[in-house]
């Protein structure tokens, strides 16, 4: 199977086999927004292959043998690459973006363009959908939401929107945002970005730089995250944190990088490749 080769009948039952779904394959917004909940739920969102030294595979072979065949997971370039390629198969059209991280930041043009979303366009429909199933954060999107400025949207228990901000370039920047209850500013920025293409080339750029930079976060510490109807959990280096669905939130230091295998297989549901790295250094 080459890079650009599309998703067999037997990759796509096993695809929906791991994340659970029976419902209908059609290229229609129930089938959209079902099979997004699905994958943001099924399959963690993890870095251990940079932590490892390793630069993932975008092939959609590897992808389906590790992200679909095993209990593994991956960050955005995988798993937004793997949902593009099951799209697309469903008969979606999908244009892959790229995009600039902005929480915390102070200035968006700070931030390179190193994350990985996509723009869905639906037969019938007037406008696309924001898709991105490999956000690894508490405010990623649980299920698409229409390109539509200044519009709230709740699903999953979340709200998020999208709004445009000044920038010198000559397409629109548009921003996706999250609300946090409870904080002062609960509409919080969480990344940008332009309706610019972005082709496999460039993402095999990206990928290979995030994953092997000595300074990128996702080289230096383990990372995963992992949704479910009541809980997200989140592993960032060896602090464990845990968020109910009611807001209580509760944390854990781990002391040992066995002890972050164990939390990785029974709680993230990952299985990490034993070749002895230690996972808190």
């Amino acid at each position: 199977m080459s890079d650009s080769a599309p998703f067999t009948p037997d990759d796509l039952d096993a695809y929906f086999r791991r994340i659970g779904r029976d419902g209908a394959r059609r290229a229609d917004v129930a089938t959209l927004k079902g099979v997004h909940l699905a994958h943001a739920r099924a399959i963690p969102f993890e870095n251990l292959d940079p932590v490892r030294g390793t630069a993932p595979s975008l092939a959609p072979a590897d992808l389906i043998a590790k992200l679909v065949g095993s209990r593994r997971g991956g960050y955005c370039y995988e798993h937004n690459t793997l949902f593009a390629g099951v799209l697309e198969a469903l008969g979606f059209g999908v244009t892959r973006l790229a995009a600039r991280v902005v929480v915390g930041a102070e200035r968006f043009e700070d931030r390179p363009r190193t994350h990985m979303t996509l723009l869905v366009e639906i037969p019938g429909e007037p406008r696309p959908y924001l898709a991105d199933v490999g956000f690894g954060a508490p405010g990623a999107l649980l299920e698409p939401v229409p390109l539509t400025s200044d519009t709230e949207f709740r699903a999953a228990g979340r709200r998020h929107r999208l709004v445009h901000a000044p920038h010198r370039g000559p397409l629109e920047l548009w921003v996706l945002e999250t609300h946090a209850a409870g904080d002062g500013t609960p509409w919080q920025a969480q990344y940008a970005f332009t309706l610019e293409p972005f082709e496999h080339p460039d993402f095999e750029v990206i990928n290979w730089h995030i994953a092997t930079n000595p300074r990128s976060p996702f080289s230096r510490r383990p990372y995963a995250q992992r949704v479910t109807p009541d809980r997200h959990l989140l592993l960032n280096g060896a602090l464990l944190t845990e968020t109910r669905a009611d807001g209580t939130v509760t944390e854990r230091e781990l002391t040992q990088s066995a002890e972050v295998r164990k939390v990785l297989a029974e709680d993230f549901g990952i299985d990490v490749p034993d070749d002895g790295t230690n996972l808190l250094t």
